[in-house]
């Protein structure tokens, strides 16, 4: 799997918010603005920066409940967890899915910079599969 992947299957390398892609305080803003725009989040701008939940430091999410999960279960990616789709996990797989059925106009630049990154769904599916298939 390439790029850097979240616990949850989100990419982490991808997302608009991963310190990697944050330039200046008008990235920021930008990513506030689309979140809320798109997804109803309320991210003010100086909260907007990650590094990425394989890593310590800032994350933009500190209500996440499947970081410290995963990490009190030592997996890399809830892939590898034997509860896999969890009510945890469903947070974050979920408000994608929601958010799906009901985008009328997205334009492929939002689908991008701010879709993408999260459709984890399917990539925590393939991980699992190519697991199973390797036992």
């Amino acid at each position: 799997m390439d790029g850097l992947l979240a616990k949850c299957g989100f990419r982490c390398d991808l997302c608009p918010a991963y310190t990697g892609n944050i330039k200046n305080d008008e990235d920021r803003s930008a990513v506030s603005r689309g979140w809320e725009r798109l997804f109803g989040f309320d991210i003010p701008p100086d909260k907007v920066e990650c590094v990425g939940c394989q890593n310590e430091g800032r994350h933009a999410d500190t209500e996440c409940p499947v970081r410290p999960c995963a990490l009190e279960k030592g997996i890399e990616n809830c892939a590898l967890c034997d509860s896999f789709a969890c009510d945890a996990l469903k947070t974050r797989t979920n408000f994608l899915d929601d958010y799906l059925k009901s985008a009328a106009d997205l334009s492929d630049e939002d689908y991008v910079f701010f879709v993408k990154p999260y459709d984890s769904r399917k990539r925590l599916n393939r991980i699992r599969e190519r697991r199973e298939a390797d036992e």
